[in-house]
C-alpha cells in the first residue's frame, strides 16, 4: 500500500485528488496550518480516513517531520496562494508560499525519502502575454502577475532539483480547472452563484471585469485523474493538464444564467457591455474597472496532446456545457438554502417582535 502526502487537501484539488486516492487504496497524508479554529474545508466528509499533519510551507522543518511521519511514496504539492488578484495585493507572501514553498518541499524530500515521487501543481498563468495558441509544453514563458512569476520559480525549481539531484519531480501545467468546490472568490463561482441568486430574486446584478477574457476550463475532478497519472509516468515529466478549448467569460455567463432559467442578451462594448435578461429586459450583468488587472491575461489556450498521447488521459471527460451544468445545480440548490434559512431568521425575529408567525 502507497502513502501520499497533500499539500492543500483541504482546497477543490486536495480533496478530489484524496478521494480519487483513498478510492485507489492509498494511505493519505494531508498537511494542514494549525488555526485556532480547525476547518476541514471539502475533506469534511471524509476527514476519519486521512492523516493530518500539522506543517507550514514556509517551514521547512515541519515539512521535513511530515515527511518522517508520512514516509510518502508520493508527494502532491497543491498549496498555494492561488488569487491571481491577491497576488497583487500581497506579492512578498505570494512569492513566500508558491515560490519558496516549493523549494521547502522538495529540500524535504531529498532529507528524508529522495525516492519519493514529486508532482508540482503548476500554472496556465505561467504563459501569460502568450507567445502561441495554444500553449504546450514547449511554449515560452512570460508570467503577468505576481502568481504566475511565483508559480514560474516553483516550476523551474521543479524542474531544476529533478536535473540536478535525480528526484523523481514533475509538473503538470494546470489551466483553469473548475466544480462545484471551487471557492466563491474565483470568477466562475462568481457566475454561477449570482445566477441562482438573480434568478430566486435575492441578487439585483453581477459585476465582472473584461468579458472577452478567454480560458481553457476544465472539470477539477478529471484534472485530478491527470496529475496521478503524471505521477504514474515511467519517467518525472511536465505535461499540460488542458481540455484544448477555449471559451470566453461571456460564454461561461451565457451558459449559467441559462441553466439558472434566465436568457442573456449582450449589448455594448468593452467597459459599457451589460448583460440583459431577454424575458424582462433587466441589466443583470455589468463590467466594472475594478475587476481589471494591473496586467491582464486574456487568451489561454493548452494543446493536451502529450498528456492524451503518453498517459492516455482523457481531457474532455466532462463537457464545458457539463461543468456549467453541474456547477449551477449545486449553487441553486445551494441558494434554496439560503432563501429558506433567511426565511426562518425573518420569521423568528418577528415571532419574537410581534408574536407572528408567517
Amino acid at each position: 500500500m502507497k502513502n501520499a502526502l497533500i499539500t492543500g487537501i483541504t482546497g477543490q484539488d486536495g480533496s478530489y485528488l484524496a478521494e480519487l486516492l483513498l478510492e485507489k487504496g492509498y494511505n493519505v497524508y494531508g498537511i494542514m496550518r494549525r488555526k485556532s479554529v480547525v476547518d476541514y474545508g471539502n475533506v469534511e466528509h471524509i476527514k476519519d480516513k486521512i492523516h493530518f499533519i500539522y506543517a507550514d510551507m514556509t517551514d521547512v522543518i515541519s515539512l521535513i517531520n511530515a515527511m518522517r511521519i508520512s514516509q510518502a511514496d508520493e508527494v502532491y504539492n497543491l498549496a498555494a496562494q492561488s488569487f491571481v488578484a491577491t497576488s497583487w495585493e500581497q506579492p512578498i507572501a505570494t512569492a513566500d508560499i508558491d515560490a519558496i514553498g516549493v523549494t521547502n518541499m522538495l529540500e524535504a524530500i531529498r532529507t528524508v525519502k529522495p525516492s519519493a515521487h514529486f508532482y508540482q501543481a503548476s500554472t496556465s498563468e505561467m504563459f501569460g502575454l502568450v507567445q502561441e495558441m495554444p500553449q504546450t509544453e514547449k511554449t515560452p514563458f512570460y508570467p503577468r502577475s505576481p502568481y504566475g512569476v511565483a508559480k514560474l520559480y516553483g516550476h523551474w525549481i521543479t524542474k531544476n532539483y529533478r536535473e540536478s539531484y535525480g528526484l523523481y519531480a514533475c509538473s503538470g501545467i494546470l489551466f483553469n480547472h473548475e466544480s462545484e468546490r471551487r471557492g466563491e472568490n474565483f470568477v466562475t463561482r462568481k457566475i454561477t452563484l449570482a445566477a441562482g441568486r438573480i434568478a430566486c430574486g435575492i441578487q439585483d446584478k453581477l459585476y465582472l471585469g473584461n468579458l472577452d477574457s478567454k480560458r481553457d476550463w476544465g472539470y477539477a475532478k478529471d484534472y485530478v485523474e491527470c496529475m496521478w497519472m503524471i505521477m504514474q509516468h515511467e519517467t518525472p515529466e511536465d505535461f499540460v493538464i488542458a481540455t484544448g478549448e477555449q471559451h470566453s467569460v461571456r460564454e461561461f455567463c451565457y451558459l449559467a444564467f441559462k441553466y439558472a432559467g434566465i436568457e442573456l442578451e449582450f449589448v455594448g462594448e468593452g467597459m459599457n457591455e451589460k448583460g440583459i435578461d431577454k424575458a424582462t429586459g433587466k441589466v443583470v450583468i455589468e463590467v466594472s474597472p475594478d475587476f481589471y488587472r494591473p496586467t491582464d491575461v486574456v487568451n489561454l489556450w493548452g494543446d493536451p496532446s502529450k498528456a492524451k498521447r503518453e498517459l492516455g488521459w482523457n481531457p474532455t471527460k466532462t463537457t464545458f456545457a457539463e461543468l456549467v451544468k453541474i456547477m449551477v445545480d449545486h449553487d441553486m440548490k445551494k441558494v434554496a438554502v439560503e432563501r429558506a434559512e433567511e426565511h426562518i431568521k425573518t420569521n423568528l425575529a418577528e415571532y419574537l417582535e410581534k408574536g407572528v408567525i408567517k
